[in-house]
């Protein structure tokens, strides 16, 4: 649970929009399940908490024993819900599956779920201080929520103030195809500053296509910068008007990658938070070092998550000896039991394990 000491109340604020659904989590003997809150959007805002900023979270949760776990967590998280609207409609269901390298698959229970019920009276009641906007995953891009969220992020995107981050964390088997896929996608990425996604991502939108290609594309949608993810191989990012750069991973013992991604998201825009790079303006003329310590603290996040079951993301500890912009090390970092970081998280471009970020 995050300490609410450890926000700093006037620091920027970050609003998260999408799903909250739960996890049903294969365990070692056949049929049985663990239920844990989850949904990408979810695991964005619980990583932002533990990480000391003050987060927003605008998600339906259904008035029911698992739309009151998943208030339970966040609340206890410190995360604000007063944008969260209390669901009529039932807590959609994601049964998670593991292979034998820790990697995760999702079949998803979603007909008629609170996640995807929108109005636009609900979408207008957006934080007025926020200062980051993160958006995207299932709630993005399926119909009739995707409308809805599209329309209020653009309203926040042509304000012209608020800092706008999209990850498609794209779903295959409920996106159809890749091109009805890219549709959808693209149209996100117009409206967004900062578009994070995973190699995984982003070859079954584009297969064939070089990455390299893919970044230039959406760069020219309108993003402001792109993140690609490429598991144990670290994260190339790419930025309009200038070059690229790698970073690499770190060598981890997998449990399993479940919320790795949204880790590693949540890394990344706190990080950019932490180092003020949370206008357009700011994100644009970023210095490329700066970048590289921001990215490099979200790959350190993202793959101690890879070293618990489950998507349960590090907590920061307090660090009053340190400016706010100094990197995260290890040390840096706890869980939310007690315990601390499992791994060396050592740097390295070739990790002994396989990593989906």
């Amino acid at each position: 649970m995050t300490d609410p000491t450890h926000v700093t109340r006037l620091s920027p604020s970050v609003t998260v929009i999408g799903e909250a659904l739960i996890d049903l989590v294969q365990l070692d003997v056949p049929g049985d399940y663990r239920a844990r809150p989850g949904g990408s959007p979810f695991n964005v805002a619980i990583g932002l908490a533990r990480l000391g900023h003050r987060t927003a979270l605008m998600a339906r949760m259904a008035d029911n024993a698992f739309g009151r776990m998943l208030r339970t967590q966040a609340e206890a998280e410190g995360i604000d819900l007063s944008y969260a609207p209390v669901a009529t409609e039932p807590t959609t269901l994601a049964v998670v599956s593991t292979d034998p390298e820790g990697r995760a698959s999702y079949d998803f229970y979603l007909d008629g779920t609170a996640d995807w019920q929108w109005t636009d009276a609900e979408t207008a009641r957006t934080p007025q201080d926020t200062a980051v906007v993160h958006f995207g995953s299932v709630a993005s891009w399926t119909p009739p929520s995707a409308e809805h969220i599209h329309c209020a992020v653009q309203r926040l995107r042509t304000g012209g103030t608020a800092l706008i981050s999209y990850d498609p964390n794209v779903r295959g088997a409920l996106l159809g195809d890749p091109e009805s896929g890219r549709q959808v996608v693209e149209r996100s990425v117009g409206i967004a500053h900062l578009v994070k996604a995973s190699r995984e991502d982003v070859e079954w939108l584009y297969p064939e296509i070089p990455v390299e290609q893919i970044a230039a594309q959406w760069l020219e949608l309108g993003a402001l910068l792109v993140v690609i993810t490429d598991g144990p191989d670290g994260a190339h990012v790419f930025r309009a008007g200038a070059g690229s750069m790698s970073r690499p991973g770190r060598k981890v013992a997998v449990v399993d990658t479940v919320g790795a991604g949204d880790a590693f998201t949540a890394g990344l825009i706190g990080a950019l938070l932490r180092h003020g790079l949370h206008t357009p303006q700011a994100l644009a003329t970023a210095d490329p070092d700066v970048l590289a310590i921001a990215v490099d603290d979200a790959v350190l996040v993202s793959a101690l998550t890879c070293e618990r079951l489950g998507a349960d993301p590090p907590t920061a500890l307090p660090r009053p000896h340190l400016p706010a912009q100094a990197p995260l090390e290890v040390t840096d970092l706890t869980f939310p039991d007690g315990t601390g970081p499992v791994g060396t998280g050592s740097p390295t471009p070739q990790p002994v394990q396989s990593v989906k970020s």
